[in-house]
């Protein structure tokens, strides 16, 4: 089958194309379709030509009117062909895209097509913008990126949204992609039911011992309740001993210098860890070196939202840093009490996002009922901390 791509040297005012044969690759799509490679929507002859490099098969239009013409041609052929991944340069009018979006979100075909927007030619208002609006699946420079974080970006992506249009209309993206129940889900939430359940009624004299504590020292609630996402980016209320004095959170932007995260570019993972945090109370201290601010989250593992090992739910300003990027991987595991970087990393003042992002990627990809009890026998050893989580 051939594919047009526009040439470095030819007007857009001219029908002029080169044509190239490739053989037929494997790619995740819709069932019933057939891949293409990508789709560029822009005049950017060095990203097309880079993209050829990756894909080798594909088409380029030079604007969105001309992309939905082309689109709306290629699924309506009898062998229903559609892209892998659909390329935008950021140079179009806000309105176009977002009506092209709109346009790919209303077929049955290429709704399940991620959508990337070149950040090339954004300022920062116009990318808080996009981000808001969520108009694209990844906003990316394409000429600075990494080819293999490219191809792995668009591949997770392709695979997430694949699952999304698999499952029926009625179902959300978090349900889509909770693997169906197996020997080893079962034998976890058996396990989860029964310890979070024998732990509660147990340690109640310790949860209210704990509780006068942090009630003579300062005022405010005995529990900290905040919205984290946990796996699927399912959303919930997540429950701590208050460790901190009334009003913390509102402090963040006042610490945001002394956070140990710092080498973050302002478009990538982003989260927010202070040493020696001067909001932390004498009690919360304590509890946090001992890690008893954790068990009031045997209460969500016992109602489902986590599980005693996974990876750890996160704040809603930090887990809206990883919807757009292959770290999003890491919420395909459930969110959990203890996990593999809390066991390596604990007690240790240098941790990169990466490191962490990667670990939790890891536990995601092999995660089972089995390494699950290896990792709980190597949590007491990581208790005791300097660090706190």
């Amino acid at each position: 089958m051939d594919f047009t791509f526009l040439p470095k040297a030819s007007s857009f005012h001219q029908k002029a194309f080169v044509r190239y044969s490739i053989r037929a690759k494997e790619a995740i799509t819709v069932p019933g379709y057939v891949s293409s490679g990508f789709y560029y929507i822009g005049r950017n002859s060095a990203n097309i030509d880079r993209l050829v490099k990756l894909y080798k098969r594909g088409y380029a239009s030079d604007n969105i009117e001309n992309a939905k013409t082309e689109l709306k041609r290629s699924i309506a052929q009898e062998r229903n062909i559609i892209p892998e991944v659909i390329f935008c340069e950021s140079s179009f009018d806000f309105a176009a895209v977002k009506s092209f979006v709109h346009f790919l979100n209303n077929s049955k075909a290429l709704c399940a097509i991620p959508f990337v927007l070149d950040s090339s030619s954004l300022c920062d208002i116009e990318l808080e913008l996009y981000k808001k609006h969520m108009l694209a699946d990844e906003i990316m420079q394409i000429d600075a990126a990494e080819e293999k974080m490219l191809v792995d970006k668009v591949r997770f992506l392709n695979k997430v949204k694949a699952k999304s249009v698999v499952m029926k209309n009625s179902i959300k993206l978090e349900e889509a992609l909770v693997p169906q129940a197996n020997i080893h889900s079962v034998l976890k939430r058996s396990f989860d039911i029964m310890v979070s359940l024998t732990a509660l009624l147990i340690l109640s004299p310790v949860f209210l011992l704990i509780a006068l504590a942090i009630r003579f020292e300062s005022k405010g609630s005995t529990f900290y309740v905040s919205e984290r996402a946990g796996r699927g980016y399912r959303i919930f209320k997540f429950y701590k001993f208050r460790t901190m004095f009334a009003g913390a959170d509102q402090r963040i932007q006042e610490f945001t210098h002394l956070n140990q995260y710092t080498a973050v570019a302002a478009e990538g993972p982003s989260f927010f860890k202070i040493s020696n945090d001067p909001r932390i109370t004498k009690v919360g201290a304590f509890l946090r070196n001992s890690s008893l601010d954790e068990l009031p989250q045997l209460l969500n593992v016992l109602l489902g939202d986590m599980s005693l090992v996974g990876n750890r739910p996160l704040p809603l300003y930090e887990a809206a840093t990883l919807t757009t990027d292959q770290c999003a991987q890491r919420f395909l595991a459930p969110a959990g009490i203890t996990g593999l970087w809390q066991i390596k990393k604990r007690g240790k003042e240098e941790m990169s996002v990466e490191e962490r992002i990667n670990l939790d990627i890891d536990y995601a990809n092999k995660y089972n009922f089995m390494y699950d009890l290896w990792i709980m026998a190597n949590t007491p050893s990581a208790l005791i901390q300097k660090s706190s989580v």
